[in-house]
């Protein structure tokens, strides 16, 4: 290249310059160089010719291009007593991580940014506090003015100003000795009031109040900022949770030199626009690639079946998880490991050379055309993945135990089958076990109300039809055990406090701060069949709990955390009526059952909370020839119970029949059956078991109208 000044000879010297801000070099050869430095210090005509302009400025420029000009010393000297300022040292400019690109921009909120701006161009009480639930993007807020600051979109008052994020563990860090907190706060206000461009970002500000306070001493972070914030000597912008934003509120002299601003939850699709407006950041890091489809889905998913956070937060959680997850997936061939590997393998050969090891130097040669190969391979491997809405259902379902995922094909395999399983163990009762198959299927296709839960059924019958028994039945086929499912025995209801055993004990009372029977474990596990057994035993007041849980899917404890029960199955079992016998002549002989069953509960029941059952269930009375096939199911677990010892039992037909034919009572249902196996096979079985411990093989028969077990 020849040299810029005079075009003739090769340019050897690359001299650095800066003009308007922009930086360039020019090359020069070495006899030109050597006659500017001896002429940049009279100003010389050689100036005067150049392009760039006069001598002076290309003078200053040029030295300052090389570090010795004398404004890059005022500058540098800027920055050394700005890195020494108080609030350097405690907080941390948000201003500079804008133009440095290190902050997510703001999409939407325009209405509290506006407020914001509002408020920052008053003349007194020009304090803004952003105040909204955790995740609602009140911190992003305050980073987003920063980067409107540095994109020149804000009033004119407000171009030149710097915002800091103030660190109050950093404020009161150190101050042990008395005094020292003061000394410090009185430091910092100092020199915010120096510092007129200086916007100062408390996050969680409700820290102030009570921040440095001694023992018997009123003097805290808050009084000691009262008198500047009034005055108006000092700008602050503040976030906190309606919650925490109460200490504040006790404190009316603070709270009156502060701005609140409401900060609401945005809406779905407000949430599918801010998702948009930074998904390419967490597409860049995750090397995935977010469809609208998959960004509609994180917003849904996450507002559907995520109820103990708040939007955009939640959203945003569930797109960083799901790139996160396919990101490792496809870092199975990592080009990173590979190229680290080759750098010390190139490193290594280049030493086995100088040190005149060729056979070594060879070697890793050869290692090093190997390694490149397999760069090239997962380079070429490594492309962006497509994220699907099957994966963000597969997250959400592990986070929350909701099953969201499509149907596989052996779960709408038992889908399609679940009436005729729970059918199988639950004997005699086909209409109740129809109508709780249909219901867990519509909610499975996806088909049943969003705001109510799966089912809510009343199981009216007389004792031991198998009300409960279907219930557990259901959590087998469901959950794969019989136990999982949360059941509340009312009879532990029956008093008007018990109430807070359900939601926890209210404020002032023993217990506030455990949390509630029932609230606790459906917020642990959303997707969950509750058992109220013998419902017409609890107080009415605990009846009316339910009345906001069957209509609109949840409830509120007493801690004011909302509980969503959309994703769970409520029973209610009740044997009320049954005994009672109704007679229908003349016309009303053919009335509909539902409706005799109403008006015989109706006496027991309040009308308000029957009619907010998806349905009222009866189950029938016993036959014997139910009672057949119930016998089988309980001498399946005899025999599955003794099989354990390594015995075999085998029970006749007749045997089976004479225990039905001893058990069977309409009144009672299927208990009795249940004593009579205990009393005639299981009884002997326990005495021959007792007489003779070689047996492996039983036999249980009828000889002269008596049930007898004897070894095989």
């Amino acid at each position: 290249m020849l040299c810029q000044k005079c075009g003739v000879n090769e340019a050897t010297v690359n001299a650095a310059m800066q003009m308007n801000n922009q930086k360039m070099e020019m090359h020069l050869c070495a006899d030109c160089f050597q006659e500017i430095q001896g002429q940049i210090m009279n100003q010389s005509g050689f100036f005067s010719g150049f392009p760039f302009g006069n001598a002076e400025a290309f003078s200053n420029q040029f030295q300052q291009g090389n570090g010795k000009a004398k404004a890059n010393t005022r500058t540098q000297q800027q920055q050394t007593n700005r890195r020494n300022s108080l609030l350097d040292q405690l907080g941390s400019n948000l201003t500079d991580s804008a133009r440095a690109g290190n902050i997510d921009p703001v999409i939407g909120r325009d209405q509290e940014v506006k407020r914001v701006i509002e408020t920052l161009n008053r003349r007194n009480k020009n304090n803004p506090v952003l105040i909204g639930e955790p995740g609602v993007g009140k911190t992003a807020i305050a980073e987003g003015l920063a980067v409107k600051i540095v994109e020149g979109n804000v009033p004119t008052k407000l171009l030149d100003k710097e915002i800091y994020l103030l660190d109050v563990a950093s404020l009161v860090a150190n101050t042990g000795i008395r005094g020292q907190f003061e000394q410090r706060m009185k430091q910092l206000i100092d020199e915010l009031k120096s510092r007129k461009d200086v916007i100062v970002f408390i996050d969680e500000i409700h820290l102030i109040v009570g921040a440095g306070t001694a023992e018997n001493s009123q003097m805290d972070a808050g009084n000691i900022l009262k008198p500047a914030l009034a005055r108006g000597e000092l700008q602050i912008i503040g976030a906190t949770t309606l919650k925490e934003y109460r200490q504040i509120e006790k404190d009316a002299a603070l709270e009156r030199r502060l701005q609140p601003i409401i900060v609401k939850e945005p809406s779905v699709e407000d949430t599918i626009k801010i998702l948009n407006g930074i998904k390419d950041r967490y597409e860049k890091f995750h090397d995935v690639h977010y469809s609208d489809e998959a960004i509609q889905a994180f917003a849904t998913l996450s507002s559907r079946y995520i109820q103990d956070r708040f939007l955009p937060d939640k959203a945003i959680d569930l797109m960083d998880e799901v790139g996160s997850r396919l990101n490792l997936k496809n870092s199975q061939s990592d080009s990173q490991s590979i190229k680290e590997r080759l750098d010390a393998i190139v490193k290594e050969k280049q030493e086995a050379a100088e040190k005149e090891d060729y056979e070594r130097a060879a070697n890793l040669r050869y290692q090093e055309i190997q390694l490149q190969k397999q760069l090239e391979k997962a380079s070429d491997s490594e492309k962006v993945v497509d994220v699907d809405v099957s994966d963000i259902q597969l997250i959400v379902e592990e986070k929350t135990g909701i099953p969201v995922t499509k149907m596989q094909s052996d779960e709408q395999e038992k889908m399609k089958n679940l009436a005729s399983n729970l059918s199988e163990k639950v004997i005699g009762q086909e209409d109740a076990v129809n109508k709780i198959a249909k219901a867990i299927r519509r909610s499975r296709a996806g088909l049943k109300s969003k705001y109510r839960p799966i089912g809510s059924f009343l199981f009216v019958g007389p004792t031991g039809v198998g009300k409960t028994e279907l219930t557990k039945a259901l959590a087998e086929e469901l959950f794969g055990s019989r136990e999982a499912l949360i059941r509340l025995d009312m009879s532990e209801y029956m008093e008007k406090h018990s109430v807070s055993k359900i939601i926890g004990s209210p404020p002032g009372y023993v217990g506030h701060e455990e949390a509630g029977q029932l609230t606790e474990k459906v917020r642990r596990n959303p997707y969950s069949i509750i058992l109220l057994d013998e419902i017409e035993k609890a107080h009415p007041d605990v009846q009316n709990m339910f009345l906001q849980i069957m209509e609109d899917g949840h409830l509120t404890d007493s801690q004011g955390r909302k509980v969503s029960f959309k994703e769970t199955v409520i029973i209610m079992t009740s044997n009320a009526g049954t005994g009672a016998k109704q007679v229908n002549v003349g016309f009303n002989k053919n009335t509909h059952e539902s409706v005799s069953t109403l008006e015989t509960l109706s006496d027991f029941f309040k009308p308000e909370f029957l009619n907010r059952f998806d349905a009222i269930v009866k189950f029938n009375e016993l036959t014997e020839d139910n009672l057949l096939a119930i016998v089988d199911l309980m001498l399946a677990e005899l025999e599955e119970t003794i099989e354990e010892n390594n015995i075999t039992i085998n029970i006749t037909e007749e045997a089976k029949r004479a225990l039905v034919k001893l058990g069977y009572d309409p009144r009672f249902g299927a208990r009795p059956l249940r004593r009579v196996i205990q009393d005639k096979v299981e009884d002997q079985l326990t005495d021959l078991l007792l007489e003779d411990t070689d047996i492996e093989k039983v036999n249980v028969d009828v000889i002269d109208e008596e049930i007898v077990v004897q070894k095989a």
